[in-house]
């Protein structure tokens, strides 16, 4: 099993879609939101992803085709 940790940034339409909920369930991965702020206009999360590395490839490729923005995050995203 991989973990990757990210940093998701949505744009203010995908912000009341259940986007992470959805990765987990659509391609088998474990989420675990470290951290996150959001609002009506905007909103981010830092999120801990496991799983195969496939599935995990799988997700971040759908959260960038559906707008997300995604940068990956080194060390302990809470501190």
């Amino acid at each position: 099993m991989t973990a990757l940790k990210v940093r998701l940034t949505f744009p203010p339409e995908k912000i009341t879609e259940p986007i992470i909920y959805n990765i987990g369930q659509h391609f088998q991965v474990i989420t675990n939101i470290r951290r996150a702020n959001v609002t009506e206009e905007a909103g981010w999360v830092m999120l801990e992803i496991r799983g195969h590395s496939d599935n995990i490839e799988r997700a971040i490729d759908y959260l960038k085709n559906i707008n997300v923005q995604v940068e990956p995050v080194e060390g302990d995203v809470v501190q």
